[in-house]
This record gives structure tokens, C-alpha cells and sequence, in this order.
């Protein structure tokens, strides 16, 4: 055991005492080190311990990080400074480092069993909000619903998690996962029957404390697969948060909690047909305004007062492709005010300018936003439609 590396003596310590032995300013704050701590270091996939120190006066100073420095001693980053030599006071976010530990042991059973059943290695590891997996072999959907069966049955199984630290003899007889090769003091994470792996980062003591492991989602990364998973209480959260979402789409759609796949496809499928009918009369309706509308000094302009930014470049299209005139401009009141009064949505078409030239100016004239191409450029205007087109028969008349 190193020095002041409580945490590896008992992960389950959540407060205890020890002196400043150092304390600087540095670019996070405070840069601190104490004689034994139990705050984690970030390493091994595993993010910091946060919390705080209390110092003889009674003050709490904000642990904001904590790191190993390149003499390899445990360095906590404070918001305020402590005084070197003085005692202080640890206590730890518990229930975030007791969260940690459940998603990385559940992490361990994952991987081991993934290895053990299909000699695939966990070969990217990182723990946020979910743990993030990278596999080195491909996985079916089934594949992982029975490897997350049989983590879970670990679970239940309450199996001991063992932190062993083996010589060098004894480490070359031990069948273990590891990213790298190994020498020196090796620390192993061992559930039996399940996993042996090296690892720095801190275990719950038995496997029944993980609570429940749900694998969340799958994809093909890199020539394997990048799992997404939660365990313990996050896992909890996961369900409620899911079952919240099924029981308003459940009363929605007044149907039972088993029939809501179906009700949402059926509902998909209605609105799949409604949005063909609709795409059916615009087509319609976009046919019948080319025909009637005519341009005045070959520029046709037109304000549509119920279609949006994609209908109005369509029915742009549809105008500049009839060749009734040489542009088309085609406005849409839109929701947005400024204080310079109405704002329009733009979709302008032209077969003989160069509109990607023309919109800067057309922009800076209208208080605008947007561009794109030689031939057709779109985006808002915040200006009343007379104004606009003034603007663009100067623009583009005669």
C-alpha cells in the first residue's frame, strides 16, 4: 500500500482525519497534499471522489478534483488553500463514489463474462453518466441479452469481490485481464467464476451491492461493438425515467402499457398517409400558383402566408424550373419579431444572377440572415414584405 492512500485501505471509509503536509496555488486553485487520504484519484476509467475538507476553524473547503502527480502521490485541488501542518477534517461525496463502485464492479462482471464466453477484450473503457464499453468483437442483440442475464445472476449470487495483489510468481500462473503488460505490484479485481482483471479503480465487496446492471444500447465501433451501460441506482433512475415515458404515451393513446408499440406504430403509420395527402395537395396547390402567378420585369414575387421555410423553397424551385421568369421570390411571414419591426422567411431563385453574390448585400439592406448557392439562397429577412421586394427589384429588375 502507498503512501496516503486511504481509499485503497477501506473504500467504504466516507470521512476521516489526516495533516496537510502541503498546500500551493496552481491553475485550478490550491494544489494539496494531505498524510492519508480517501479521496479517489482519477485513474482506471474511474472519475475523482468530490467532497470537502474541513479545516480546525470550521471551514469547508470545496475539493474540486483530485490527481496523482508525476511522484506519484495523491494531490487534492482545493478551492481555498489549507495550512501545511494543519489537521483536517475529509468527508466524501459518498453517494457519488458508492455509484461509481457499482458501475465499475458491474462493469467488470460485463467484460469478464464477454471475454470468458467469447474471448473478446474490453479494449475502451470511460464512466460519466453511463459507462462506455468498446469491445473488440462484434455482439448480436442476443448475445448481449444473455450476457446481461448472466450479470445479473452474478449479482443475485452476492459473490465476494476480491482486491488480491499477487508477486511476480504467482501473477504468471493467474489467467487475468489487462490492457497492458504488467510488472512490478499488481493489483487484481477478482469476482469468482466471473472476472479477474488488473485494476486500479475502487469495487464494492460483494457483487449483490451492484443492485441491478442493464446494458443500454449497442453499435459497431472500430470492428467490435461500443456498449452503453448503467448499474445500481442509475440503472433504477434509467426504468423510472423509461416507465414515465411508456405511461404518457400509455394514457395518450388510451391503451394498455403492452399494446403501446403497436398504438405508436399505428399512430406512425396514420401520420406516414397524412403527410403523403398533404405532400399531395401542396404539389397541387404549388402547380396551381406557377401557373397563375406572372412576373413583372422577369422577377416573380410572391408572399404565402401558410407554408414554411421547406414549402416555400419548393414552390421556389417549382417557379424558377417553369421558366416564366428569370427569379423567383417567394416569402413566408415568420413567428420571430424584432425591434425593427416584421421578419419574413426567404427562399430566392434566379437562373441569370449570381444569388450567393447578391445575398450580402440583400442581407445588410434587410437586417438579414442566411445565403447559399449561385442559384438559390434563402434564409430571414427582418424587414415588411413592400420593403423586401423594393429591395430586390433594385436588385434584380429590368
Amino acid at each position: 500500500m502507498d503512501f496516503n492512500e486511504a481509499f485503497y485501505k477501506d473504500a467504504y471509509l466516507k470521512e476521516a482525519d489526516a495533516v496537510v503536509i502541503s498546500c500551493e496555488p496552481c491553475k485550478k486553485g490550491y494544489r494539496a497534499v494531505l498524510s492519508d487520504t480517501i479521496f479517489y484519484p482519477e485513474g482506471g476509467g474511474q472519475p475523482s471522489d468530490r467532497g470537502y475538507l474541513v479545516t480546525g476553524d470550521g471551514t469547508r473547503v470545496v475539493v474540486k478534483d483530485v490527481k496523482r502527480n508525476a511522484e506519484d502521490m495523491v494531490e487534492l485541488f482545493l478551492e481555498s488553500p489549507v495550512s501545511p501542518g494543519d489537521p483536517v477534517h475529509q468527508v466524501i461525496d459518498w453517494d457519488f463514489r458508492f455509484s461509481l463502485m457499482q458501475n465499475h464492479s458491474g462493469e467488470h462482471i460485463v467484460s469478464g463474462l464477454i471475454n470468458r464466453e467469447y474471448g473478446f477484450e474490453n479494449v475502451g473503457f470511460h464512466m460519466s453518466d453511463v459507462i462506455t464499453i468498446d469491445i473488440s468483437g462484434e455482439l448480436r442483440r442476443e448475445q448481449l441479452l444473455d450476457i446481461e442475464k448472466k450479470a445479473n445472476r452474478a449479482v443475485w449470487k452476492n459473490i465476494p469481490v476480491d482486491i488480491i495483489y499477487p508477486d511476480q510468481h504467482g501473477l504468471g500462473s493467474l489467467n487475468y485481464r489487462s490492457k497492458k503488460e504488467l510488472s512490478g505490484k499488481v493489483r487484481l479485481v477478482n469476482i469468482e467464476d466471473t472476472d479477474s482483471c488488473a485494476c486500479c479503480g475502487l469495487h464494492v465487496r460483494n457483487t449483490g451491492e451492484i443492485g441491478l446492471i442493464k446494458i443500454l444500447s449497442s453499435i459497431r465501433y472500430k470492428g467490435g461493438v461500443r456498449l452503453e451501460m448503467v448499474c445500481g441506482e442509475k440503472a433504477l433512475l434509467d426504468y423510472e425515467r423509461k416507465l414515465d415515458s411508456i405511461t404518457e404515451i400509455k394514457n395518450a393513446l388510451s391503451v394498455k402499457p403492452e399494446e403501446v408499440t403497436e398504438a405508436v406504430k399505428h399512430v406512425l403509420e396514420e401520420s406516414a398517409e397524412k403527410s403523403g395527402r398533404i405532400a399531395l395537395l401542396n404539389n397541387r396547390y404549388f402547380d396551381m400558383r406557377t401557373a397563375e402567378l406572372q412576373g413583372v420585369d422577369d422577377i416573380i414575387f410572391t408572399v404565402e402566408k401558410d407554408l414554411d421555410a421547406q414549402e416555400i423553397r419548393k414552390l421556389c424551385d417549382r417557379l424558377n424550373r417553369s421558366g416564366k421568369a428569370g427569379t423567383s421570390v417567394v416569402l413566408a411571414p415568420a413567428d420571430m419579431k424584432e425591434a425593427s419591426g416584421e421578419a419574413c422567411l426567404y427562399v430566392i431563385g434566379s437562373t441569370k444572377h449570381d444569388l450567393k453574390a447578391a445575398a450580402k448585400t440583400l442581407n445588410e439592406v434587410l437586417k438579414g440572415r442566411g445565403g447559399g448557392s449561385k442559384e438559390m439562397i434563402q434564409g430571414t429577412f427582418y424587414a415588411d414584405a413592400e420593403s423586401i421586394k423594393r429591395a430586390v427589384y433594385e436588385a434584380f429588375g429590368g
